[in-house]
């Protein structure tokens, strides 16, 4: 049996855990076919929370946004590290394309780096992308011509547009290379958590009689909070934190309204992040394609701040009404600790109806199909 080879982005986790559901879907159907990973992302996700063995071959395959933290990004080292990474890229290819010829795979897919589809139809090997949005789309929202690198947005593009199907997710931007013919729309793609929301909370000592806010801003860390956002809280609200926020030593000394968890613990001890969303009130966080997915797959209702520019914030603000319970609050009132109109304004929403959430098995599925 011939493999499949996944190509994904190292940009933050959302790329890699919804590769996983798919992957996870995949193997569910097809336990015998081999799968190769090649990601700049994080090992320890997948070893975590896939369900059968893969692969894995750490590579740098595309360069993502740089992030000075989860709220704040850097649109010039955004742009040089994607120029230095194109100027190169024949290269880049012919050096891919060697790759698979000695892997031999009877697919690529890819979520959603340029180099796979390159090197995929270099290779002569059919290829597939997955993703909410494009590389070409967002390096243009820097207009890098700015930076001495007018070429790359064609560049990138070029490359996507060598993908033999798109499985285009929702919430999406870009996609102008994708002719309609090739172009399928998928359900959303969430991590869906198997256990009863109000168990989880009493096997996780967190209280059942008070409303939840978990915060969830990404491997990027957040900076700054004040003691007082926990504080304010008072008796009704308990904050969840999972490990990836630098607060005062004052915040946490007080830890008054607020439990901590290591979210590495949490997996290592049977448990999925997913079970969190699942079980809290509120999600507080950035948008993002994957945390709006696994709040529309729980019902679970989220609290957002921005996240500097980047385009498809834009987007997923215009969209995610149709699909969560959502509120704006801007960043001082964030980190002031001023959360509680604005969850009160979020809570007093009415509940959208429920998400389609079915897009790991959809895309499993037409995968094998066109195996």
């Amino acid at each position: 049996m011939h493999p499949i080879v996944w190509y994904i982005s190292g940009h933050g986790f959302g790329h890699a855990s919804r590769e996983i559901e798919i992957i996870n879907a995949l193997r569910d159907r097809r336990p015998d076919i081999p799968i190769v990973i090649r990601t700049g992302a994080k090992r320890w996700i997948f070893d975590l929370t896939l369900r059968s063995p893969v692969d894995f071959q750490p590579t740098q395959c595309d360069t993502g946004v740089v992030q000075i933290d989860s709220l704040r990004l850097d649109e010039a080292e955004t742009v040089r590290r994607a120029a230095a990474f194109y100027a190169d890229f024949p290269a880049r290819v012919e050096a891919e394309r060697a790759v698979l010829a000695s892997i031999g795979p009877a697919l690529v897919v890819g979520d959603v780096p340029p180099l796979a589809f390159a090197a995929a139809h270099a290779a002569g090997i059919p290829s597939i992308a997955i993703a909410n949005f494009t590389w070409d789309w967002i390096y243009d929202g820097y207009e890098p011509e700015r930076f001495g690198a007018p070429w790359l947005v064609e560049r990138i593009a070029e490359a996507c547009a060598h993908a033999n199907l798109f499985f285009r997710l929702p919430m999406w931007g870009g996609f102008e290379m994708a002719r309609p013919e090739v172009t399928t729309d998928l359900p959303l793609v969430a991590r869906r958590s198997t256990r009863d929301p109000m168990e989880t909370r009493r096997a996780l000592g967190l209280p059942c009689d008070k409303t939840l806010v978990l915060l969830s801003f990404g491997g990027h860390g957040l900076k700054g909070l004040s003691p007082a956002a926990f504080d304010s809280f008072g008796d009704k609200y308990v904050a969840v934190l999972t490990g990836h926020l630098e607060m005062s030593q004052a915040a946490r000394e007080s830890r008054r309204g607020m439990i901590e968890f290591d979210e590495q613990g949490l997996y290592h001890a049977g448990w999925r992040y997913e079970d969190l969303v699942a079980a809290v009130d509120v999600v507080a966080t950035k948008p993002g394609y994957g945390i709006i997915a696994e709040c529309a797959a729980h019902q679970t209702a989220l609290l957002y701040t921005s996240r500097g520019h980047f385009i498809e914030y834009e987007v997923l603000v215009q969209e995610m009404p149709r699909y969560v319970r959502s509120q704006f609050i801007p960043q001082d009132a964030l980190f002031a600790g001023e959360w509680r109109p604005y969850l009160e304004e979020l809570l007093s929403q009415d509940r959208p109806e429920p998400a389609d959430v079915t897009g790991a098995t959809v895309a499993a599925d037409e995968i094998i199909r066109r195996l």
